[in-house]
């Protein structure tokens, strides 16, 4: 089970590094849209710091993800990006819908792993 969280942690953490770190310098270019998925992507990017926001997210909890430090703590600030990735896939780009249900696979599973850090949180008092 050790080895299955440091595999599914260091590649959750790759994908949001690398995605996060290409939308910051540039390195991929802005492929085509249309429709829905067009406006919702430039509704993002009109608000002026929506899109850099969620991409700052990525990149602190991908490095968290990578390195192991606050591992747990990321699984639950990234949770919300994933379910929204999720959303957009379902609804507006069903074709990117099977790496967005891996990520919130993932996710999930590094949540129940971590789930023994959560449970203080958790109780009631």
């Amino acid at each position: 089970m050790r080895i299955a969280v440091i595999v599914a942690r260091v590649l959750l953490g790759l994908m949001f590094f690398a995605f996060s770190l290409m939308f910051f310098l540039k390195l991929m270019p802005q492929p085509a849209l249309s429709g829905n998925m067009k406006e919702f992507t430039e509704g993002m990017a009109a608000s002026g710091y929506l899109m850099q926001l969620v991409k700052a997210v990525e990149l602190i909890c991908g490095l968290a993800l990578i390195t192991g430090f606050f591992a747990p703590l990321a699984t639950v600030v990234i949770f919300p990006v994933v379910v929204n990735i999720v959303c957009v896939h379902i609804f507006l780009a069903p074709e990117g819908l099977p790496i967005a249900i891996v990520i919130l696979l993932l996710n999930l599973f590094l949540a129940y792993a971590y789930r023994d850090r959560y449970a203080p949180m958790l109780k009631a008092k």
